[in-house]
């Protein structure tokens, strides 16, 4: 079941809400550039075991409002705040990969988690997506502003070589292509702006917050959100659990969708 949440005058987020009346609830943000669909291997599945899986397409993307502003971090949190409250959402889990994984710790800090009893981050871009003085592990600056020039310049050319380092195993070109498709559904100003905001932003302060049990996923072979922030997040959690994934990249919600699935309903079930 679809529909959209006003979060400001102008403003509607898509949100998808598969079984309503699961006995427990998932609230899954996306990572850039994708929408709620790339998650489709945990809704096809996750609510057979009973669970409430709720989609949101974060603002610029997929079927949301995509205004020429408000695409920090504080603002997406706020967003995400306006869904739960729509929906009286209470004693939830709260998942996101990668830039979603940053927008859900910032969320955790910025609304002291609200209505969350549970966090997992998925190939996180949490403290910090590119390197920093004092923090060596991300990224280089100038490889985020080739993705920022690229989405200027030749937008599907910039995806089409995002898309071919997501994922560690063999994806068919059919995968490649309906993934590909997710990255065009959002607007090339919220898709630059988005990736300008890595720079800006960092997420060390967020973590230590974070007050619930906390599972962390992450692909070893991650190119995008390398390994070593993972470590981070599980050493600036705390009562937060790690579980690599020896044979995923970034994408490792489908590179290991099977056992992505289970690690998510062990932890919410413990």
């Amino acid at each position: 079941m679809g529909f959209y949440i006003k979060v400001e005058p102008g403003v509607s987020i898509y949100v998808e809400d598969l079984n309503p009346e699961g006995e427990k609830t998932i609230v899954f943000i996306h990572g850039w550039p994708a929408n709620h669909k790339m998650f489709e291997y945990q809704f096809d599945q996750l609510p057979k075991w009973g669970y409430r899986c709720i989609g949101i397409d974060s603002r610029g993307f997929g079927n949301s409002d995509k205004p020429w502003r408000g695409y920090d971090y504080d603002t997406s949190a706020d967003d995400i705040r306006c869904v739960v409250e729509a929906l009286n959402l209470q004693d939830f889990t709260l998942g996101g990969h990668s830039t979603g994984g940053a927008i859900a710790v910032r969320y955790m800090a910025r609304h002291k988690g609200y209505g969350v009893s549970k966090l997992a981050l998925f190939a996180a871009a949490a403290p910090s997506l590119i390197q920093r003085p004092y923090f060596p592990h991300g990224l280089k600056k100038d490889d985020v502003i080739k993705i920022i020039q690229g989405t200027n310049n030749d937008r599907p050319e910039m995806l089409r070589g995002f898309g071919d380092m997501f994922f560690f195993q063999h994806v068919t070109q059919a995968f490649s292509d309906w993934f590909f498709q997710m990255g065009l559904q959002a607007a090339g100003w919220s898709t630059a702006a988005v990736a300008a905001s890595w720079i800006k932003e960092e997420l060390f302060s967020d973590l230590g917050e974070i007050q619930v049990p906390t599972l962390i996923l992450h692909g070893i072979h991650d190119k995008v959100c390398l390994f070593p922030l993972a470590i981070a997040q599980n050493e600036g959690i705390r009562n937060s659990k790690l579980v690599p994934f020896k044979y995923s990249g970034h994408g490792l919600f489908y590179d290991e969708r099977d056992k992505f699935n289970k690690e998510l309903a062990q932890f919410i079930e413990e």
